[in-house]
């Protein structure tokens, strides 16, 4: 229920961060959101719609592309952020703002940014153009940080051919506050994370690594020091924003795994050490 109430309370701030300070001020911030605002300025289509319907077309292409686990743990997260925003776009007539466009655009990212962090906490996501950044991973091999950036980077420069300049930079820092808040602060971490279990139930373990999430992993022989008892130790590196999902599964396979943690800030091939 806990992780229920952090993906519900993230896409609730993230959608009222969206209706109270980027649409209002068309501040193009990355993502299906970003989209759905350059759509509405040329077709008028409601924000909320656009977004839903093209989550529903990623969640399909991310079930042909990325199979299923890839794709279940991202589909109540995109259905549910349409709906947000749609309940919460009347919040713009009780509240009234008056502040110069920097501070909304700090106020938008960071708000945005604390409720993209919960999602990511949650093991869940808001869908989006989180899909098509697996995808790009997957097969085009272009790390998940540099697809993220491309994909960002282009919706919001789409942005400043329909808003204009002064819009693009300050969508561009609302995009970095969110990026910041969302992958530092809220879930502190790095770009990765590296595991190291030592469990009696191995086995099953690196079966979930290897089969169910496709991330590579090594095997150490090691002794316990105070037992002096040969024990095997598995070493693992993953994406931060799968963590909280990666560890309660573990914890599931084996209560008494001893997990240890580090934030992993350079890596050589990335590719490799990541996903097989």
């Amino acid at each position: 229920m806990k992780n229920y109430g952090n993906l519900c309370l993230g896409l609730f701030l993230a959608a009222v961060a969206f209706n109270l300070f980027l649409a209002p001020y068309q501040l193009v911030a990355g993502g299906v959101s970003g989209l759905a605002l350059v759509i509405q300025k040329i077709w008028n289509i409601e924000e909320s719609l656009f977004i839903l319907a093209i989550n529903v077309f990623l969640i399909g292409i991310s079930f042909l592309f990325l199979g299923f686990e890839k794709t279940k743990n991202t589909i109540l997260g995109s259905l549910l952020f349409p709906i947000f925003i749609k309940i919460t776009s009347c919040v713009v007539s009780y509240i009234n703002i008056d502040l110069e466009l920097i501070v909304i655009a700090i106020l938008g990212g960071l708000l945005s940014g604390i409720g993209y962090g919960l999602v990511f906490k949650s093991g869940y996501t808001s869908g989006g153009t989180d899909i098509l950044n697996q995808i790009m991973e997957k097969y085009l091999h272009i790390p998940m940080s540099k697809s993220i950036l491309l994909v960002d980077g282009i919706i919001t420069l789409l942005g400043s051919l329909v808003f204009g300049i002064p819009a693009l930079l300050y969508s561009l820092i609302g995009l970095t506050l969110i990026s910041v808040f969302s992958h530092k602060i809220i879930i502190e971490e790095g770009k990765s994370k590296t595991l190291y279990i030592t469990s009696s139930k191995c086995k099953e373990i690196k079966y979930y690594l290897h089969e169910e999430l496709k991330i590579d992993s090594t095997d150490f022989e090691v002794i316990g020091g105070y037992t002096n008892v040969p024990q095997k130790m598995i070493m693992s590196v993953i994406q931060s924003k799968e963590y909280y999902r990666i560890k309660k599964t573990i914890e599931c396979i084996d209560k008494n795994a001893f997990i240890t943690v580090t934030d992993t800030y350079q890596l050589i091939n990335e590719n490799i050490a990541i996903r097989k």
